[in-house]
């Protein structure tokens, strides 16, 4: 192939396409770069496997960590399980392309995105998602392409494209927007609370931009002599389908316009009529019939059929009559129900949601400053994470038997999302310096469980006592596009995501938007529908929210007694070593002596963790009083520890000791120490000196009255 080298410049920031130079036997690659931030995306394709009648599309997204100049840490020395955000990156690319390949492609498809070189500036992932679409052409693949995506920073009042780390770090709003040539295809978004408006003029920024890239792919490929255009091939309109149709379509329309609330009874009545009036039916014809012969050689043609068939009843009865199959108006909520202190109090704090069939129970555990994730091996300045929100979709929530594995992609993506729609609201490190980890179990399943989750896990924050800014709530749109009649659809259930248009998710405070993620199954949409499921969504957001409010309308002021109670000071940084002395010795016997847990960080943060108070005070005060800076002349009220012939040990401060020398006991000549002190005296001493290693020397002698008398009310305090 022929080397091209393309450059498209936003706002100076250039991105630039290198084709032909890398990957000679990939059926496509692409070297995508902005700065020195460089992704690799090769695009292959394989004939399809017998009886597959799914579009077989695999993402992966890899990160080496010779990108940024570093050699793995372990034994092994190489890369090992991905962190979660190269995984949160390959759903990110993954959802924007599956649109866009024809529904009846079946042959394997993989796509590989390889962060090659990476700065300290550029984030790789909306560069990998647009070599994916240059990757796909390339390899002359069907497409409805070319697809492109752009990060959207707010700095100040202004948008700007593709923002570095740092601008993302520092602004107000991190967007990701995915176009193609029919409109936005998919959004993924954090801000700090941002009104709709501002969301919807990011995302038409982001859209005119990822166009420029649209453009330029277009560009390359008609350089190349390849033909963009795809060509349609015909459904299979069969005598199977046909009989199908006649014997299903009038059952079908019956059960969906009953407005069946509970998923489990529709299901089961149209697998009934899928049964008895298809399967039977079919398996009662004679062996040479065109029908049973086409249902014999096409063991899930009836299925397929039977699952059209439904999804054109269900999107007609919400054109035509506005009703949906539950018996809701288009932007109805369902009903909501929320519980808090659901689990016992050695649970830090619980929450749960009910709306409709969908029942989520958050919990959230509080930690100390050493139960921060450390994010290890990453190529991303993020070095570790104070907020962890995970997410689980056990098979019993959809009523479904298999086995339990590790968390997967959805499971990941889930909790990220609901992650970020909290993180605007959390309390600072400063003001809450706890580590905090809340945990979402979907116990059942009927639509926007993400949403669920949020809703959830504010509840179950509160519960703990985390003082949340403002409380989140979330709701999940979708949307029927049947030519040009669309409608937007509130809180969509199971039923309208798997046969709908869109997944909108939309979370936020009554003040303004905090996270948004937006899947399609068509080839994109136009800003003003984007636009008006966005403001659809805040009417629902507020209406749940209230009846959240209506459980638990502040944080509770007391957290749970099993939760740690923390201390923490400061500490000059050259006392750490002090702290902690050699081989971990001293802050082993404080921990000892006090039952606590310490944490110090580089810059002299000391954070100590107890469930008795008093001891963590004990714990306190000892790392206090060594490290607090003394100067000769100070006056302290100490304790007598040890006697030695020359003089007597005194603890004038939680661990920290002077001496004070047999001639400095008293104004007369002392023969032996015993006979001034003995072990556990209390006595009023002065700071004489501090030698030059740091040892400290004490006198009983020229100690005004009026400086005894502070030193007692210091020690009181």
């Amino acid at each position: 192939m022929v080397e091209i080298d393309k450059s498209i410049s936003f706002d100076g920031r250039d991105i630039r396409l290198k084709i032909g130079l890398l990957a000679p036997q990939a059926g496509g690659a692409v070297l995508i770069q902005s700065g020195d931030t460089a992704v690799l995306v090769t695009a292959t394709r394989s004939q399809g496997r017998e009886g597959i009648d799914f579009l077989p599309l695999l993402v992966d997204y890899e990160e080496r960590l010779y990108a940024g100049g570093k050699i793995p840490g372990g034994f092994l020395r190489r890369e090992g399980r991905p962190p979660e955000k190269v995984t949160l990156t390959g759903r990110l690319i993954d959802r924007p392309l599956r649109p866009l390949f024809p529904s009846w492609l079946r042959d394997d498809i993989q796509v590989v995105a390889t962060t090659v070189s990476m700065d300290e500036q550029v984030p790789p992932d909306v560069l990998a998602v647009t070599g994916a679409s240059v990757a796909i052409l390339l390899a002359k693949m069907p497409f409805y392409g070319p697809m492109a995506a752009v990060r959207v920073g707010l700095v100040g009042d202004d948008f700007i494209i593709n923002p570095t780390y740092s601008e993302i770090k520092e602004g107000e709003l991190d967007l990701v927007v995915a176009g193609s040539p029919d409109g936005v295809i998919m959004v993924e978004a954090g801000a700090n609370q941002l009104p709709e408006q501002d969301i919807i003029e990011a995302i038409d920024f982001g859209y005119e931009a990822a166009c420029d890239l649209i453009q330029a792919q277009r560009e390359i490929m008609a350089e190349l002599g390849i033909d963009l255009v795809v060509e349609e091939r015909p459904s299979l309109d069969s005598a199977l389908e046909n009989f199908i149709r006649d014997r299903a379509q009038e059952p079908i329309r019956i059960i969906l316009s009953r407005f069946e609330k509970d998923k489990t009874i529709r299901n089961a009545a149209l697998d009934e009529v899928k049964a008895n009036e298809v399967e039977s039916a079919i398996a009662e014809l004679p062996e040479d019939d065109p029908v049973k012969l086409a249902a014999t050689a096409n063991t899930k043609a009836i299925g397929n059929v039977f699952k059209d068939v439904t999804k054109k009843m269900m999107r007609k009865q919400i054109l035509e009559d506005g009703v949906r199959v539950d018996g809701r108006k288009l932007d109805e909520v369902r009903p909501v129900s929320c519980r808090v202190g659901v689990l016992p109090s050695r649970v830090h704090g619980t929450g749960l949601f009910n709306r409709g069939l969908t029942q989520v129970l958050s919990a959230a555990t509080l930690g100390t400053p050493g139960d921060a994730q450390d994010l290890g091996d990453d190529l991303h300045p993020q070095q570790d994470k104070r907020y962890l929100h995970h997410y689980n979709f056990p098979p019993f929530s959809v009523a479904e038997t298999k086995p339990m594995r590790s968390p997967g992609r959805r499971e990941i993506g889930h909790g990220a999302l609901a992650e970020r729609a909290l993180l605007p609201v959390l309390p600072s490190k400063e003001d809450f310096p706890y580590v905090i980890r809340v945990v979402s179990e979907v116990l059942s399943s009927d639509g926007s469980t993400s949403m669920g989750s949020v809703c959830a896990s504010t509840l179950a924050l509160m519960d703990a006592g985390v003082p949340l800014s403002q409380p989140v709530s979330g709701a999940a749109m979708g949307l029927i596009k049947e030519g040009d009649e669309v409608r937007i659809l509130t809180d969509i259930q199971a039923i309208e995501d798997f046969l709908g248009d869109m997944d909108f998710k939309v979370a936020g405070t009554d003040t303004g938007i905090t996270a948004l993620q937006m899947d399609m199954k068509i080839k994109g949409l136009p800003l003003d529908v984007i636009a008006n499921a966005i403001r659809q969504a805040k009417p629902a957001r507020l209406q749940i929210l209230e009846r959240m409010l209506a459980t638990i309308d502040t944080p509770r002021k007391e957290m749970s007694p099993f939760a740690p109670r923390l201390l923490t000071l400061k500490i000059d940084p050259e006392f750490i070593g002090l702290v902690i002395g050699p081989g971990g010795k001293t802050i082993k016997a404080i921990t000892e002596e006090t039952g606590v847990k310490i944490d110090i960080e580089d810059d002299g943060t000391v954070t100590i963790a107890g469930n008795d108070s008093e001891k963590a005070q004990r714990a306190y005060n000892i790392v206090q009083g060594m490290t607090r800076k003394l100067n000769a002349g100070d006056v302290y009220v100490g304790r007598v520890t040890r006697i030695i012939p020359i003089g007597a040990f005194v603890e004038i401060l939680p661990g920290k000791e002077g001496m004070i020398h047999i001639s400095q006991l008293a104004d007369y000549r002392v023969g032996k120490v015993e006979d001034e002190l003995a072990v556990n005296d209390e006595v009023i001493v002065k700071v004489r000196e501090i030698d030059n290693k740091g040892r400290i020397n004490l006198t009983r002698l020229n100690i005004h009255p009026d400086e005894a008398v502070a030193a007692r009310e210091a020690l009181n305090k």
